[in-house]
């Protein structure tokens, strides 16, 4: 057999690794694996890039606020209006929105004078929604429900939520119907990052996780083009044209996509998994896949465990594993200020706001191509720290300086350093945990990641007033909470493991040899 690659790894020829980065671990199942999905055909490429797909819905959903709940220009109609005053100071007939009243839900339901906790709550709503969701649902793509149906089912419950979302009659009704929306998509990402690098081989997992990046990319650079066509309509179209093919894409993954393989076979689903590797295999492998060819592998990573809390009490039953998931979640909490909360503060200033967010979109881009491109060459320690450190010293410049170019600028690197570092940590924790509890794993440091975000629109409405509050306490969380990270292992180049005895006996390894493994 040929020696396995990292997870992520440059496809060139890999070095050598030391022994001690080696996983102990019968290979019959890999072997198998690769067997079938080594080689990367155009339907292996289909299912995972539809897969990753999910992104592009998560992204309008997660930022889709920025324009439905901003808070819109209004000029005077009258002389005896000035220009600045208090809008809530003035009568009615002094003043006018300068878009349609439906334009926003801010002018549709008279919410200009509302207090700024009002105003952010929709926001909020929607990632406390994600943070619940994120704890309640976290287990079951782990335990009972799989990769597959669990993706399917969050991502049917955001979209139809979101074009009910259209329907709403008032602020409040709208608030609980974007905590719901959030609920949903929660594991959503999670299960998306997790399926599609299960369903490649080895050699083709870096490539097909940064897909689900760029997919987010899109999607946020999305949400201005339609925004702009939309101006002059009102906020329930913005739903209506983000929901509706998101619908639509959520069945057509029933039918589309298998489940993943190595979860079946970790479930103790061995037709099923035999089957699906049959489905997934090139027409001239296929020939072998005998019964006999399947009752060679070892039986040893089977997961017993049935309900649907099996996952967490695994990852939670170790020391080790809690720390490496305390240590990633506070980590994940500031990015999650910053990444969440930057775009989501765009109206503060002064700068238009598609022409804001749209670079704010564009932004992803070089982080996602610099992760693919740097990712296997990048120690993850090093990485997230000096990436955290520049996005909050950023941040924080941004309230020091009162030249509106430099403020974009400083804005738009924060940014990037905020985004670059997102996409890292979740790679850096599909290589901290093994496969029978990563899914959980992932999605807990997500939800953290997510409670950032809930406190984000918070900040960004007090921040209207005393800018400090908003991009001067994002840096300084973010920066802080990477201090975390120092208490993690180093992962680049290490093999992954399907159980926690595996991941156990190969930190013996390292510990025996007087490396420092968590």
């Amino acid at each position: 057999m040929t020696d396995p690659q990292p997870l992520l790894s440059p496809t060139a020829a890999p070095e050598k690794e030391p022994p001690t980065l080696e996983c102990h671990r019968t290979p019959s199942l890999d072997d198998m694996i690769e067997h079938c999905i080594g080689d990367l055909g155009w339907k292996h490429t289909l299912q995972a890039t539809l897969v990753s797909f999910t992104w592009f819905f998560d992204a309008q959903q997660t930022f889709i606020s920025v324009f439905t709940d901003a808070e819109p220009e209004w000029s005077c109609t009258t002389t005896t209006c000035a220009a600045g005053a208090d809008l809530c100071h003035l009568p009615s007939s002094a003043w006018a929105w300068d878009t349609p009243p439906d334009a926003s839900i801010i002018s549709d339901w008279s919410l200009q004078c509302a207090g700024s906790i009002v105003k952010g709550l929709p926001a909020s709503s929607f990632f406390f929604g994600c943070l619940i969701g994120g704890f309640a649902l976290a287990t079951l793509a782990d335990s009972s429900l799989g990769r597959k149906k669990m993706l399917v089912y969050s991502s049917l419950l955001m979209s139809l939520t979101g074009v009910l979302t259209a329907l709403s009659t008032g602020v409040w009704m709208y608030t609980a119907l974007r905590f719901v929306s959030g609920f949903g998509r929660a594991t959503i990402g999670t299960c998306a990052l997790v399926l599609s690098t299960e369903l490649v081989g080895k050699k083709w997992r870096e490539n097909i996780g940064i897909v689900g990046f760029i997919c987010f990319t899109l999607g946020f650079l999305s949400l201005p083009i339609i925004a702009f066509f939309c101006r002059d309509c009102s906020w329930r179209l913005m739903y209506l044209w983000t929901c509706v093919p998101s619908v639509i894409y959520s069945i057509s993954l029933i039918f589309l996509v298998p489940e993943s393989p190595r979860w079946l076979f970790i479930k103790g689903k061995k037709e099923e998994f035999a089957e699906t590797l049959r489905s997934m295999a090139a027409p001239t492998n296929r020939s072998s896949l005998t019964q006999s060819f399947f009752g060679q592998c070892n039986d040893e990573r089977t997961m017993d465990e049935n309900d649907i809390f099996s996952a967490a009490k695994i990852l939670l039953s170790k020391g080790w594993s809690c720390r490496r998931l305390v240590s990633m979640m506070v980590v994940g909490f500031g990015i999650g200020i910053i990444y969440y909360g930057m775009p989501l503060g765009l109206g503060n200033l002064s700068v238009n706001l598609y022409i804001s967010v749209t670079l704010n979109a564009l932004s992803e881009f070089p982080a996602s191509l610099f992760t693919f491109l740097f990712i296997g060459k990048l120690n993850r320690k090093g990485a997230v720290l000096g990436l955290c450190v520049m996005s909050g010293i950023c941040s924080v410049c941004c309230v020091m300086v009162s030249w509106q170019g430099m403020q974009i600028v400083l804005e738009l690197l924060s940014f990037f350093c905020a985004c670059t570092a997102f996409d890292i940590v979740l790679i850096y924790t599909i290589e901290l945990f093994p496969t029978s509890v990563r899914n959980s794993a992932v999605s807990m440091v997500r939800q953290a990641l997510v409670f950032g975000g809930a406190l984000s629109p918070l900040l960004v409405s007090a921040g209207r007033n005393n800018a400090f509050l908003s991009y001067g306490v994002f840096g300084v969380a973010i920066a802080v909470c990477a201090l975390f990270v120092v208490c993690l292992p180093e992962t680049r180049g290490r093999l992954l493991c399907d159980t926690m005895e595996e991941e156990e006996r190969r930190c013996d390894a390292v510990n025996s040899d007087g490396v420092y493994c968590i």
